[in-house]
């Protein structure tokens, strides 16, 4: 039997095998998307991959624990855990490899993320902020490995100030402060210099923040002995560690392929942080890296035999399997079958997410040589004019930059013809760069009616008596009046209280 952590109430067999179950589902499922993921990238249907395989069993047991209005900053590892919450079909993983402008299609970025980037949408279609506290919530991940940890410092201490400051209208952002943000990092990133200053920042304020440690001991193709201190990231954090005497964090070290054991240090961390405040660090150890790093290239070239043959025995879902199967769940082969059916979804939703891109772009390239069949028929350079067109057709994936660049560049075989024909193609070509162009750079600002540029400009007026005084005594008055008005307001410094900073902006503030 097995007790529901939250209830305390206990469930049936049936009930926790289906749970188990469902949990290896999704971590096979998105071992196959990695897989198939990368074969997609080195066939040339994708510019890059870098995927999450190896790291699904502590995804799946983090989600378990994570709540609606939570937040996730993290980085490019964590696809198995959107899928868990069920915020990332399969279809829309390889719409995101693919980079499908489609928002529909590729909800994440609508393909201006990198591959293995996630986010949910916090602002409805009008640019209106949504329900936060009643749906599971990501920050949009960035690229260089270190640069989600302030944020999530940020998004940890708004639960601390929904929980402590009054006057707040939190009815969107927060239950009370009872939200924990959660954060991961490769165990290499944690080399840099926003790691540590992150972890420090967030042990002073006593927020509720928990950092996953994936550790595989590798940075890329760098071994943790060249980049940490002792090759053990939470060895060199255990001054962080709380005790009677002082405020610190929770640390709590275990293996990222034992399932049972992940799912109850989860558990504790969430309860722990979530009621008390407290920081947290897990660090997941003994993680694997099944293709290597990335499509960049094999780890087969920097790593030895034996370590490959390690990763192979250690393997995350590998491991899992060998549970369930010890722990009479389910027998080898009902998992066989699942693992089947999810072969089989997994190349359907693979299918069908590069169909929903190609199959317009195909369309498009007809038009065109449609269009250019046209044009060759009724110019004196039409044998140039038709090798363009004979090598659109002979792409059978194509881009839409070679369709625009095929149509310009028939175009300057025309320049000093005046035919119908000629004009049609220009006007398509308008048309087309009218009609694609805002699905790549859109929304570069806001388009809401909270854009900065609707505000109309209310101009200083000064009082004929007015009084002349130092510029830092006009900000410091400032911050006075704003902070009365809006206690949802904070300042960021090194001194924003007593002196208020060398030039005494804010002095008496605090």
């Amino acid at each position: 039997m097995k007790q529901d952590p939250n209830t305390k109430s206990e469930i049936t067999f049936e009930d926790f095998r289906t749970e188990v179950l469902e949990d290896y589902r999704i971590a096979v499922t998105s071992r196959e998307c990695s897989l198939l993921g990368r074969r997609e990238v080195l066939t040339g249907k994708a510019k890059f991959g870098i995927f999450g395989d190896g790291k699904e069993v502590p995804q799946i047991a983090w989600a378990k624990a994570f709540k609606n209005g939570d937040f996730r900053s993290g980085y490019y590892r964590d696809q198995t855990f959107m899928m868990a919450l069920g915020l990332l079909s399969i279809e829309e993983f390889f719409a995101g490899l693919y980079a499908n402008t489609d928002i529909k299609k590729e909800p994440m970025s609508a393909g201006r993320q990198m591959g293995g980037h996630f986010t949910t949408h916090s602002l409805d279609e009008n640019g209106h902020w949504k329900d936060l506290i009643n749906q599971k919530n990501s920050s949009a991940d960035i690229s260089p490995t270190a640069g989600q940890m302030p944020r999530l410092l940020g998004l940890a201490q708004a639960s601390k100030i929904y929980k402590n400051v009054n006057g707040i209208d939190a009815s969107k952002f927060s239950d009370n402060g009872n939200e924990v943000a959660w954060g991961t990092i490769g165990n290499a990133s944690t080399s840099e210099g926003l790691f540590f200053e992150t972890i420090n920042a967030a042990g002073v304020l006593q927020v509720p923040m928990i950092v996953s440690v994936w550790d595989d001991e590798y940075g890329i193709s760098v071994h943790a002995k060249h980049q940490t201190t002792k090759e053990n990231i939470s060895e060199i954090l255990k001054g962080f560690q709380r005790d009677n005497k002082a405020n610190g964090y929770d640390i709590y070290r275990v293996k990222g392929w034992n399932y049972p054991e992940l799912v109850d240090v989860y558990q504790r961390a969430s309860q722990t942080s979530r009621k008390e405040h407290v920081p947290a660090i897990i660090h997941v150890q003994e993680l694997t890296q099944p293709q290597g790093h990335s499509t960049s290239g094999s780890h087969e070239r920097y790593k030895s035999e034996e370590r490959l043959n390690w990763e192979s025995e250690h393997d995350c879902n590998k491991k899992m399997r060998e549970w369930i199967i010890e722990n009479n769940i389910a027998t080898s082969d009902e998992l066989s079958e699942i693992e089947a059916r999810i072969k089989k979804a997994v190349r359907d939703g693979k299918k069908a997410a590069w169909s929903a891109l190609i199959t317009p772009i195909k369309n498009e390239n007809q038009e065109v040589i449609s269009l250019l069949t046209n044009l060759a028929a009724t110019s004196s350079n039409g044998a140039f004019i038709t090798k363009i067109k004979n090598d659109l057709a002979e792409l059978t994936e194509p881009l839409r930059k070679d369709i625009l660049s095929a149509a310009r560049r028939a175009l300057r075989y025309v320049l000093t013809e005046n035919t119908n024909e000629k004009e049609q193609l220009q006007q398509w070509i308008t048309n087309y760069i009218n009609r694609i162009q805002p699905d790549y750079s859109s929304h570069l600002h806001s388009t809401s009616d909270k854009n900065a540029l609707l505000i109309d400009e209310v101009k200083p007026t000064y009082d004929e008596d007015a009084q002349e005084v130092d510029g830092r005594v006009v900000l410091r008055d400032n911050f006075d009046a704003i902070f009365s008005t809006y206690p949802e307001v904070l300042i960021f410094g090194e001194d924003t209280g007593h002196i208020g900073d060398v030039n005494q902006g804010l002095e008496g503030l605090q």
